[in-house]
């Protein structure tokens, strides 16, 4: 007698039918059989330590691998454990859907208001209420993360779930078109006035760097990005790397200088305009993005153009018929090749005394490691350095989950962007915070094999605690703590590992990378506080 096929069972071959071919999570009662049928049904299932660190990996996944990827989750505190990384991912418009077991029943130990808690974060919510619809509902759930850039969360009740399937499969919702360019003429006659044009493009212009750089080209614009797409335009002799808090003195004197600046799917915040300090007080500011609501949502432009980048910049490359020398002078062409990285920028090492200043080691972990990488970068104090210093081929090898700014997200970010590009190596930069937030996952860089190299800039306190409140005198106790054996920590758990307490201790990197790399290293580095940065400024900005 053939089993009933239930409703979970259904669940999860619809979404695995509709385009989600991995998953990340970890199994409960509530969600083990519609993980199987995900499973059964052909995606690759990914089993983390924690649920946040489930959600962050598939956030990361979805970020690098250019299409969305899925969470499954245990009822309530599944949920409740993986809501972090679901904010993150949610902030971020990355397309996701989180599948997740529920109880209705408000006496069960297990309940919690699910769709207040999606809503809450900014996710959207949809549950599944009958066996008739419940097919419909993951393909709709599935074709809205994907077409809205959204976090879906699809709840899934216990009672429902346990129900014999109806009806036929749903088939998959076909993907609604990127909406095309509106007027373009007010764009164009912008591009047609400036002298000194800077573009700067965000995550919703990844897809346009061909289009970007030929508009780019005949207005005579410099190029530069938004962290989140640090490696766009690699490889341009025009290329001005990162806009705002990691932008380098020679990128933030051009783009200051600026008389127009277009954000090009990018939100011109205040960690990429430095809250607007750094475009000029008459610099004219255009945004191009294909969601009305985004145009001057964080900062007022003259000109907003909705639309598809792509087709944006394409159109107005088609008016803009001739070819201006703009910003694209000679003088500004040798500036940037002596100086677009910030390791051209001199600076007095304060290493010693056992610690080495973040910036040296940063510097020699980008000669070692090889080009073709991707670099997942934890929040803290430390960020910028490894931001800053470590280069990345292209715009797929950086993957930054800074939206929500939570401590801890690092080593999941650099695993899930791992196992979407498995062919470059994955370097997760982590604090000593975040590291030891997000340990359980060591085990899991370890049991999938992946050829990590993890670094953890150990400070032995909260820095940006220690930088902000400690000139005031504050007493620091609450964000110091002893320094902790990182290098013991990660040999725990399977990991090489190396201390790192001056530059001479990167040989210990050298011959890992020269070595058959049959486990993940762990750079266990001693760093130095360092001075104050401005990006801690900007984080302390009003708090």
């Amino acid at each position: 007698m053939t089993p009933t096929r239930t409703v979970a069972q259904a669940v999860g071959e619809t979404l695995v039918r509709c385009g989600i071919d991995t998953v990340f999570g970890v199994v409960g009662s509530g969600n083990f059989v519609a993980t199987n049928a995900m499973v059964a049904a052909g995606a690759r299932y990914v089993a983390a330590r924690h649920e946040g660190g489930a959600a962050t990996m598939a956030d990361a996944f979805a970020r690098v691998a250019g299409r969305p990827a899925a969470v499954s989750l245990h009822q309530g505190c599944g949920l409740t454990n993986a809501l972090t990384g679901i904010t993150e991912a949610a902030k971020s418009r990355t397309p996701l859907v989180v599948l997740t077991a529920e109880t209705t029943n408000r006496r069960s130990n297990f309940f919690v208001d699910q769709p207040a808690l999606a809503e809450a974060v900014g996710a959207v919510s949809i549950r599944v209420t009958s066996a008739a619809t419940a097919e419909r509902y993951a393909a709709v759930a599935v074709a809205t993360a994907r077409d809205q850039r959204r976090v879906v969360v699809l709840n899934l009740p216990l009672d429902v779930q346990a129900r014999p399937a109806e009806g036929q499969p749903a088939d998959p919702v076909p993907p609604v078109d990127r909406p095309g360019p509106a007027e373009v003429g007010g764009l164009v006659e912008a591009l047609r006035r400036a002298r000194r044009p800077v573009f700067v493009a965000g995550r919703g212009a990844r897809a346009a760097r061909v289009e970007l750089e030929e508009l780019a080209g005949r207005c005579g614009a410099l190029l530069a990005t938004s962290a989140v797409a640090k490696g766009l335009f690699r490889g341009s002799p025009w290329d001005l790397d990162v806009s705002g808090g990691f932008a380098t003195p020679l990128a933030a004197d051009l783009i200051a200088g600026a008389d127009l600046v277009v954000g090009w799917g990018c939100q011109l915040n205040m960690w990429t305009m430095r809250h607007g300090r750094l475009i000029a007080a008459d610099a004219v500011v255009v945004q191009v993005d294909d969601e009305p609501d985004a145009i001057g949502a964080q900062r007022e432009v003259a000109l907003g153009v909705v639309g598809d980048v792509r087709a944006v910049a394409a159109a107005a490359a088609g008016l803009l018929e001739e070819t201006a020398e703009g910003y694209r002078t000679e003088e500004v062409r040798t500036a940037i090749a002596a100086r677009r990285r910030w390791r051209d920028e001199p600076y007095d090492d304060e290493g010693g005394a056992g610690r080495i200043d973040p910036r040296t080691l940063n510097a020699g972990l980008d000669d070692l490691l090889p080009a073709e990488r991707v670099v997942a970068v934890d929040s803290g104090n430390f960020m910028g350095y490894p931001s800053m210093f470590l280069d990345v081929p292209d715009e797929h090898g950086f993957c930054f989950t800074q939206a929500f700014q939570s401590v801890g997200l690092g080593l999941a970010t650099a695993i899930g962007a791992a196992l979407a590009r498995p062919d470059r190596l994955p370097v997760a930069a982590l604090g000593d915070g975040g590291a030891l937030m997000g340990a359980a996952e060591l085990e899991t860089v370890v049991r999938l094999g992946l050829p990590m190299v993890v670094v953890v800039h150990d400070d032995a306190a909260y820095g940006a605690e220690v930088h902000h409140f400690g000139p005031d005198g504050h007493p620091l106790d609450t964000v110091r703590f002893p320094e902790t054996d990182f290098a013991a920590i990660g040999r725990g758990y399977g990991f090489a590992a190396v201390t790192v307490r001056e530059s001479g201790d990167l040989a210990g990197v050298a011959d890992w990378l020269a070595g058959p790399r049959t486990a993940p290293l762990l750079v266990d580095a001693k760093v130095t506080r360092g001075a104050p940065s401005w990006w801690l400024e900007e984080a302390f900005r009003g708090h």
